[in-house]
């Protein structure tokens, strides 16, 4: 897939950008645990998940949520819940219109996902808008941070870096890996949280992403 020809690139992460990924876990983990611990387990949770997919890239992100599980202390035969429930986890209600007006705007979509292709294809069609490309961790052995995802992004469409924008939710997945690689980033922070690196653009939702995209590729 050529991507150059002056094409308007923007990438973006999936789960905690355009659906709700700590309401999905949290629901799970508010059912295993009740509702006492799920806050507490949810942490954990966010410690977990990334220290198992470093363990071993070459897990696919169902395998990984079950060993997180496991290592939560789930009841025995429950390590599979979060992978049974997320293809029905929800998009924030600001998402489909807004990638709508991105798209209307002649930018190119592409999702960089830490997650598996029938998690990612469930919920791009939980947001019925379509998206040229995505790269999925369990297809490239590569967990972000690590910047696999981009690597295989621009191999795979050829597109021009300063054309290019990087959306996402987290700041250690998303924006400053980008940043490092020198893309231009615009943080979603839908948590309050202080930004460390700094992105070009924050947004606490992504109502207005069209109009900040191109205020940074025209």
């Amino acid at each position: 897939m050529a991507g150059g020809n002056g094409e308007r690139w923007a990438t973006f992460d999936c789960y905690g950008t355009l659906i709700d990924w700590n309401a999905g876990i949290g629901r799970e983990l508010e059912r295993l645990f009740g509702p006492e611990l799920a806050g507490e387990r949810l942490l954990a949770y966010h410690e977990l998940e990334p220290q198992i997919q470093r363990e071993d890239p070459s897990r696919s992100y169902r395998e990984v949520t079950a060993v997180a599980l496991a290592r939560l202390g789930v009841p025995a035969g429950a390590e599979d819940a979060l992978g049974r429930s997320l293809p029905g986890w929800a998009p924030f209600a600001d998402v489909p219109a807004a990638l709508e007006d991105v798209r209307a705007r002649g930018w190119r979509l592409a999702v960089l996902s830490n997650t598996d292709r029938d998690f990612l294809d469930a919920s791009l069609e939980r947001l019925g808008v379509e998206f040229e490309l995505s790269v999925v961790a369990s297809e490239i052995g590569s967990y972000k941070p690590a910047r696999g995802h981009w690597d295989e992004f621009f191999a795979r469409t050829e597109a021009d870096r300063e054309r290019h924008v990087h959306v996402g939710a987290s700041l250690f997945h998303d924006i400053a890996p980008a940043a490092a690689l020198g893309l231009r980033t615009v943080w979603i922070n839908r948590l309050g949280e202080e930004p460390e690196p700094q992105p070009d653009l924050e947004l606490h939702t992504l109502s207005g992403l069209g109009e900040s995209l191109d205020s940074l590729v025209a």
